[in-house]
Parts: structure tokens; sequence; C-alpha cells
């Protein structure tokens, strides 16, 4: 059985990569279980409460007020069973350097130390995966969405939960090194390839 993790983050503002910088927290997590490459709906989504304002820039982008996550969990009081949920999975993150760092951050400051290959086993980035099938093109989710026709309409705002279901598409389609294959199997041709 493969078990894998499709998840996305949303966040009080945008760190860069390999820094903490301001502090920054999730305030959304959003993932969706693949086994053997099926969606499952088996999924994890929560808001959280960050202690913290929210960036206005950050705001722009996926529309979470400091009013909403008032009343919303820390990252505390879920962070066991979320740890429990990603444990014996592979994890697909768009950007993986971005959603990752905020991740470790998160059980960091909890003195969890969590470890590819020990709580989870390996972190796949699909940013660094699309890069390669297209290079010197735009691979966002969107630009993505948009190659292999799925429909993200709904996508008006950034959504952990909406952008993990996405992505599982766009990772299955990106990674099933498959092509259409037309059968004609009308009489006629049937005969032929049979002679």
């Amino acid at each position: 059985m493969i078990r894998q993790i499709v998840l996305d983050t949303e966040t009080t503002g945008m760190n860069r990569k390999g820094s903490i910088c301001n502090n920054h927290k999730i305030i959304e997590i959003g993932a969706v279980e693949l086994i053997n490459r099926k969606l499952t709906g088996n999924n994890f989504h929560t808001y959280l409460n960050p202690n913290r304002k929210v960036d206005s820039e950050a705001f722009k982008i996926h529309g979470i007020s400091d009013s909403f996550l008032e009343n919303k969990p820390y990252f505390k009081d879920i962070s066991s069973s979320f740890l429990t949920y990603i444990k014996n999975s592979d994890l697909i993150i768009h950007n993986a350097d971005f959603d990752f760092s905020f991740i470790q951050h998160e059980f960091n400051f909890l003195n969890i130390k969590v470890e590819i290959g020990k709580d989870f086993l390996s972190l796949i980035d699909t940013l660094s995966i699309s890069r390669k099938l297209f290079p010197g093109k735009k691979n966002s989710l969107d630009a993505l969405c948009s190659r292999y026709k799925i429909t993200n309409d709904s996508r008006k705002l950034h959504s952990a939960i909406l952008d993990a279901k996405l992505l599982a598409k766009v990772y299955l389609l990106m990674t099933s090194n498959q092509e259409k294959i037309n059968f004609d199997l009308t009489e006629n041709n049937y005969k032929k390839k049979r002679l």
C-alpha cells in the first residue's frame, strides 16, 4: 500500500526560504490522502489561531481575517492529530521548502522534532517536478491546472484544502507517465487486425 498526503498551508505572511522572519505562523492546513494513487476522502483540514495579526499582503492572497481566526484552535491543540495523520506517508507539497519550513517551525516551537524518513517517508516537491517537465514556463498551481485542463473556477482566493485537492489531481496527471490510447473496436478494424 502506498500512502501519500497532498498538503498545503496558508500563513500570516511570507517568509524567505530557509528563514522564519517576523515569526509568521500557519493559519490553515489542508491535506488529502491518496492510497495507491486514489483519493480516499480521508482529509485533514483546520484553521488555526496564530496569536498574531495576518499581514495585509497575505490577506489579499487568502482572505482569512484576524476576526475569523480568533476562536480557532492553536497549532499545539492539533499538533498530535496532524502528526498522526501525516505519519508513514509521502508528503506532496507545491513549493515544499515554503510550506515545510512553516510546519517545522510550528513543531520546533513545541519542542517536537519532525524528520523526513522518521515521521514521514519522503517530501515530494511538485514545483520541482513541474519545472523539470515544463522548463521556462509558469508552474504555479493555476498554470498547472490550466495546462492539465483541471477546472479551478471556484479558486478565487487561495485555500489550503481546495489547493490540496487541486494539487492532488495535478500530481496524479503529472506523474502518470501514460498516454491516451485510442482503441478502434469497430467490427471491420477488428477483423483487419486479426488477419
